[in-house]
């Protein structure tokens, strides 16, 4: 049976999906992956998995209602081609445009919501609430054409029903993330320095602002902690523009762009911070939990998953830059405790998010929807 695999952002089949195209491959499925400006190395990667690479066009930022149709046209294209007996999706544009294009060629479609993002911040200026109304109206409509639809933590679940984005509950199943592949992330011994890192889009509502302005806090007294930055930029509704990274980078944020591999960067971290507004289940944590390293993220959907606190780290409110820094200071001060507290991280990626798991269970609501055993 064929599976079309619909991606937003052709790095992530590899990056974050790659495990699960081999795991679907191994299971006996023909795999058809499918995003836009795919580079060859990506392709390569794809081929070597055993799975087919298609190009489509596609914008990924905000609302383009000639681009976002001229997207729709071409996934019918693709629909009409490949003939799939399942298209599984996943980030928003593919999960609303993949879910009506399979529904007009009666084919059964599985959506997977990694996180509900800037379209559900409850704050924002008056464009961010227009956006956010049409994509909770677009998403009621495509969950309509959805068989299932994947969660990862139950906050994002409520959220999606209390605003109307899913109106048959019934429909939803979760996963604990995308899952983290233990093996490609080994444990590795802590740096002796107070060495921060954040992994992410640049993005506010990553919270890479009061990650800047925590780390005045903490430097001032702990003078010799670094502070690294790694992401690529996004021309996404809250993007931090160059203008912003400038002003980040003079603050003393040490910012090392987007990296292929972000293991290097997380071996040479000893605490590993994602203050974001909310996630799905972040797997930048998951990665820096399986390598051993102590959590300090928000108190907020998707991210409170990851993290118990005075277990393997903190959970610090949303937006407290007071309250991030606190904790920032009590990890660079004590190597015993950001130790204790890396080996119990590795500890619950084993237990509940590694890929193996994960990857089970999309597997099995495969199963579900082609009725096989």
């Amino acid at each position: 049976m064929k599976i079309l695999i619909l991606a937003s952002y052709s790095d992530s089949l590899l990056n974050f999906r790659g495990d699960l195209i081999s795991d679907l491959i191994g299971s006996g499925y023909e795999v058809i992956a499918c995003a836009p400006n795919m580079s060859e190395d990506v392709e390569k990667g794809l081929l070597m998995y055993g799975a087919t690479p298609r190009d489509i066009k596609l914008d990924r930022a905000g609302l383009n209602p000639v681009g976002d149709m001229s997207y729709f046209l071409s996934l019918c294209y693709v629909i009409k081609d490949v003939r799939p007996d399942l298209v599984l999706t996943y980030t928003v544009k593919p999960n609303i445009w993949g879910a009506f294009a399979s529904k007009l060629f009666g084919v059964v479609s599985m959506s997977m919501i990694t996180g509900l993002g800037y379209a559900f911040l409850s704050e924002g200026n008056g464009k961010q609430k227009l956006v956010g109304w049409v994509v909770k109206k677009l998403y009621r409509a495509a969950t309509s054409c959805n068989s299932l639809v994947v969660f990862q933590n139950q906050d994002d679940f409520e959220d999606f029903c209390s605003v109307g984005a899913l109106s048959e509950p019934k429909k939803a199943r979760f996963v604990s993330g995308s899952g983290v592949n233990t093996a490609r992330f080994p444990m590795s011994n802590l740096p002796n320095e107070a060495v921060f890192l954040l992994i992410a889009r640049l993005l506010k509502s990553k919270g890479i602002i009061e990650y800047s302005l925590a780390s005045e806090l903490v430097r001032a007294e702990f003078p010799d902690a670094r502070f690294i930055l790694v992401g690529f930029q996004d021309k996404g509704q809250d993007g931090i523009t160059q203008k912003d990274l400038d002003s980040l980078e003079k603050r003393g944020l040490e910012y090392i762009g987007e990296l292929k591999d972000v293991r290097p960067a997380i071996a040479d971290a000893s605490v590993y911070v994602l203050p974001s507004y909310r996630e799905g289940t972040p797997r930048s944590v998951l990665e820096a939990m399986s390598m051993g390293r102590p959590i300090i993220t928000s108190d907020a959907p998707g991210c409170r998953e990851t993290t118990i606190p005075g277990v393997n780290g903190f959970l610090v409110p949303v937006k407290e830059v007071s309250s991030l820094a606190e904790k920032m200071k009590l990890l660079a001060g004590d190597k015993l405790m950001r130790e204790k507290y890396g080996v119990a991280s590795r500890r619950l990626v084993e237990e509940k998010f590694s890929v193996e798991k994960v990857n089970r269970s999309i597997i099995g609501y495969v199963g579900e929807l082609l009725n096989i055993d």
